[in-house]
C-alpha cells in the first residue's frame, strides 16, 4: 500500500447506466481547475452553482467516480455529465420560420443562420429559436446531445449569420463532433473590423476564458484560459477606418473571434459588447464611413464557409453561405 489519499473521490456509479449528456476530456490546459468551474466554461447553459448541484446529485461522474465540486482536474480526466431531465412544460415544440438550407440528406442538412436567431433554447430564450424551426423541418434529429439541443454539434452567436450543420441521425452526430474535437472541421469568416491593419495577415492565439465577474462576457486569461486559436487575412482595407477581414479559427470558443480581434485592438464593427459599438463607429474621422457605421446594430460576422467530411460517404464536402442583406449593404456602402 503506498499510504497515498486518492483526491475527493468517492464510490463509482450505482443503479441502471443513463448516457450521459455530455462526455468531456479535460486537457492540459485543465489541470487543477475545479469540476464545477471547468463545468461552467464549458457547457455555458448552466452556472457554477448549478453545477455544483449536479455534482452533489450525483450527475457527474469523473472517470467513473463521483466526486466533490472542488476536485481539482488531471489532464486526460472522462467527466460524464447527466444534466436534469427536461420538464415536459419545456419540451421542444416545432415552429414553422424561413430556413436557407444550402444541404441536406438522410444524415444531416446545413443552414445559412440568419443573424439575430439564437441557435437553441436558453435563458430568456425558450421559443423561437433555430433549431425550433429545424424540427418543423426535419421532426428526427440525433438526440446525443443536451436534451434541449437535439443534432447541434457546433453555434454561431445570437447575432453571427453564417453556415450550420446539425446532425440528424446519431452516427452524424458522433462523427461530426469527433471532428469538430480533432479540427479537422474548416470554418471561415468574414468580419468588418475597425482599425488599420498594417500587415496582410496574422495569428492571435491567446487562451481564453469566462471574465471573471461579467459572466455573459469572454476575456483574455493568459494564466487559466482555454488554448485559442484566430488566424486573419486581409482583404480589403478603406483608409485607417474599416478592414474587411477573411478569418479563420482553429479552435471553436465562445466569442472567439470577437474576443481575439478586440484583444489586439481591431474590434468586430457593430459588436457593443467587445468595443465595436457605436461609441467607436462615431470616433472615426470621415463623416460619412461615421454616419455608415453608427447605424449598425450587430457584430458584422458571417460563417461564410464551412467544410468537413461527410459521416456516412467520407466524401469532402464544402458550403458557402451568402452574405445577409445588412452586411452586404455595409460593403456597398463602403465601396
Amino acid at each position: 500500500m503506498s499510504g497515498e489519499k486518492e483526491p475527493n473521490s468517492t464510490r463509482p456509479a450505482i443503479g441502471p447506466a443513463l448516457p450521459p449528456d455530455h462526455v468531456l476530456v479535460a486537457g492540459e490546459q485543465d489541470v487543477g481547475v475545479r469540476l464545477d468551474l471547468f463545468l461552467c466554461r464549458v457547457i455555458d447553459c448552466f452556472s457554477r452553482s448549478q453545477f455544483k448541484k449536479m455534482i452533489q446529485e450525483q450527475r457527474v461522474l469523473v472517470n467513473h467516480l463521483h466526486n466533490k465540486p472542488s476536485y481539482e482536474l488531471k489532464a486526460g480526466d472522462i467527466i460524464r455529465v447527466r444534466l436534469p431531465s427536461t420538464k415536459q412544460d419545456d419540451a421542444l415544440v416545432p415552429e414553422k420560420m424561413p430556413l436557407d438550407i444550402l444541404y441536406e440528406d438522410d444524415e444531416l442538412l446545413v443552414v445559412n443562420k440568419a443573424p439575430g436567431i439564437v441557435v437553441h433554447p436558453g435563458a430568456g430564450h425558450e421559443r423561437g429559436t433555430l433549431i425550433h424551426g429545424i424540427l418543423a423541418h426535419a421532426p428526427k434529429l440525433a438526440m446525443q446531445g443536451a436534451p434541449r439541443r437535439p443534432g447541434i454539434v457546433h453555434r454561431l452567436d445570437r447575432d453571427t449569420s453564417g453556415a450550420m450543420v446539425v446532425a440528424k441521425t446519431e452516427r452524424a452526430y458522433l462523427s461530426l463532433i469527433r471532428q469538430f474535437k480533432e479540427h479537422t472541421v474548416k470554418k471561415f469568416y468574414m468580419a468588418l473590423a475597425y482599425g488599420n491593419f498594417a500587415e496582410r495577415e496574422g495569428e492571435i492565439r491567446v487562451p481564453l476564458g469566462r471574465h471573471p465577474t461579467e459572466r455573459k462576457k469572454i476575456a483574455v486569461l493568459p494564466n487559466r484560459g482555454r488554448e485559442a486559436v484566430t488566424r486573419w487575412q486581409l482583404e480589403k482595407q478603406w483608409e485607417e477606418a474599416v478592414a474587411l477581414l477573411l478569418v479563420t479559427i482553429e479552435t471553436g470558443r465562445t466569442h472567439q473571434i470577437r474576443v481575439h480581434l478586440a484583444h489586439v485592438n481591431h474590434p468586430v464593427v457593430g459588436d457593443q459588447t467587445y468595443g465595436g459599438g457605436k461609441k467607436r463607429a462615431r470616433s472615426l474621422r470621415r463623416k460619412q464611413i461615421q454616419d455608415l457605421l453608427v447605424g449598425v446594430d450587430r457584430q458584422m460576422l458571417h460563417a461564410w464557409r464551412l467544410a468537413f467530411c461527410h459521416p456516412v460517404s467520407h466524401a469532402d464536402l464544402c458550403f458557402e453561405a451568402p452574405l445577409p442583406d445588412d452586411f452586404k449593404g455595409i460593403l456597398d456602402g463602403l465601396q
